[in-house]
């Protein structure tokens, strides 16, 4: 069997071999996408094959949508070159359940990929087309959170974004300047409608892109390099709507167990690759059962019925609550520590991590004892049942090959957010105090340990990839394990960065605890694994 349109003609070979199977005509829906598209999406990784692909594949599926999904990616080219276009936009998921069990699906409701290229002349055309359509309702992103910025690590703008600025939106290079241009083409159609739905896993998604459209839009106004009324298309939320959104599905890269399984079925040309950009991509995608998406409801121009799948619309204020609640406390913590903790420890999996009794005990510490008490309910999600599934269902799925070093990656720019919010709420608190966190301090201390790049038995590693790597490294390089130092002076600089913590953790008794927890860590080879069984071991209780 092979992953393509010729290959999926043969239907029973596919079912026979225990694959679902797209159940629409693919034909018939490319035709009504090309003649009326109504979704793009901007990110042709896993995620979205896993998650919005699927989601549209079920709409079609029940004949709730006649149209299917266009990408796009703006990042990484031989994604889409390698991988969509040689299996014509079909791919596999796996989905790894909890109970062992597999579920394999052929997802189709890709009917075009295409890259954001502005010198890529065909391909940049099209994508104007697209957003020239008046049929087009949403234009979604997952690029990651660093996709949204327009300045570097230190705060100095991207040479990139500098260029697209001064040029002017005929041929951007930055990814956001590109994305400008096509929203800017469809200004000059008539004020066309359209909503941007950020769907990545950061805070207040939305006004992140805002502010980067909103960026270039000013200055290309002010600069006479667009028409005066530009400016004020972007701000009208009538016609462009920026709704926030919350989503939460893990998707590990490839796994060879996942591809040995496919193998099996002998399906042919399943062979992954690692682009020039560091892209791990395949034809199929393995990803977790549990899944959460929930967006803001502000779409001018109509949008799909994907609540038929799932996913939920409501207000802004309870986006906001459910994504405080994950991000800050029931689930992006708990996988910060692990990753963190991990990397220094030397697993090589997630889910092995919590057979190790002191970070079992230290994620239930910072989830139950440490988050929960500022956490709002949403009432749409219940926090301490999210939580329970979190950590009894889906972080020790032992099926799931997720790995520390591929969520500790940009790890700078997400401690603010995962810890920081938490340890802001108890300083606003009556009946909180900061005195009594334990367990966010310990993966401070954790995670500077890590910017050392040597592990707990000495060996030196590869932290992953971080914008801020080259500015904190740098800051710890002579420091040895088993060295005699003097802690205050050696960390003040770094605890006073409050856009990385969230506060200046040296206005309260958070620095010095930070501070003695790392001069512990280095107290040579093993010291960060008997801290962890001194503070957190088999023979201490986590009270949930």
């Amino acid at each position: 069997m092979k992953l393509d349109r010729e290959g999926l003609m043969d239907v029973a070979a596919w079912k026979a071999a225990g694959y679902h199977v797209p159940e629409y005509d693919r034909e018939a829906m490319r035709e009504a996408t090309k003649k009326k598209p109504e979704w793009i999406h901007f990110g042709a990784g896993n995620i979205f094959r896993a998650y919005q692909a699927n989601l549209m594949q079920q709409l079609m599926e029940e004949g709730k949508s006649q149209t299917g999904l266009i990408v796009a990616e703006g990042f990484d080219y031989e994604i889409i070159e390698k991988m969509y276009r040689p299996h014509d936009n079909y791919s596999i998921l796996v989905t790894l359940k909890s109970s062992g069990e597999v579920e394999k699906t052929v997802i189709g409701s890709i009917v075009e990929s295409l890259v954001l290229d502005s010198e890529n002349e065909s391909e940049f055309t099209a994508l104007k087309e697209i957003f020239a359509a008046p049929s087009l309702q949403m234009a979604s992103f997952t690029i990651t959170e660093k996709g949204y910025s327009l300045v570097d690590g230190r705060g100095e703008i991207l040479p990139g974004v500098k260029r697209d600025l001064e040029n002017g939106p005929g041929k951007p290079e930055s990814y956001l300047g590109k994305v400008c241009a096509l929203v800017y083409e469809r200004y000059l159609k008539g004020r066309l409608p359209l909503a941007l739905v950020s769907m990545d896993n950061c805070s207040h998604n939305g006004d992140k892109l805002k502010a980067a459209v909103l960026a270039f839009a000013k200055d290309w106004t002010e600069s006479g390099k667009a028409e005066p009324g530009f400016l004020d298309y972007v701000k009208d939320a009538s016609c462009l709507s920026f709704p926030w959104s919350m989503i939460d599905k893990i998707t590990p890269r490839p796994d060879p167990k996942v591809e040995a399984i496919l193998e099996a079925d002998k399906i042919q040309g399943l062979e992954k690759a690692v682009t020039g950009k560091n892209t791990w991509v395949a034809p199929f995608v393995n990803a977790e059962e549990c899944q959460y998406l929930v967006i803001e409801d502000a779409f001018p121009n109509g949008r799909p019925a994907l609540e038929q799948t799932g996913v939920i619309f409501t207000d802004r204020e309870t986006v906001d609550k459910v994504e405080k609640m994950k991000v800050c406390t029931c689930l992006n913590p708990l996988h910060t520590t692990l990753a963190v903790f991990g990397c220094l420890l030397g697993y090589e999996l997630i889910s092995e991590e919590m057979k190790n009794p002191a970070l079992k005990a230290l994620v239930e510490r910072i989830g139950y004892q440490e988050g929960l008490p500022v956490v709002v309910n949403p009432g749409i999600l219940e926090p301490r049942r999210f939580i329970d599934e979190v950590l009894g269902l889906r972080i020790p799925n032992p099926f799931m090959p997720d790995t520390p070093q591929r969520i500790a990656t940009d790890t700078s720019q997400k401690l603010s957010i995962r810890f920081g919010e938490t340890i802001k709420a108890y300083m606003a608190a009556d009946k909180l105090s900061v005195e009594d966190l334990e367990g966010i301090p310990l993966v401070f201390a954790g995670w500077l340990r890590y910017l050392m790049g040597v592990d707990d038995q000495g060996n030196v590693f590869t932290p992953s990839p971080d914008p801020l790597l080259d500015t904190l490294m740098p800051v710890l390089a002579e420091v040895k394990l088993g060295g005699a130092y003097d802690g205050k002076a050696l960390l003040a600089p770094l605890l006073s960065r409050a856009d990385i913590f969230g506060v200046d953790l040296n206005d309260s008794v958070l620095g010095e605890k930070v501070t003695a927890l790392f001069m512990e860590m280095i107290q040579g080879t093993g010291a960060v694994a008997r801290l962890l069984d001194r503070l957190y071991g088999a023979h201490k209780t986590v009270t949930m």
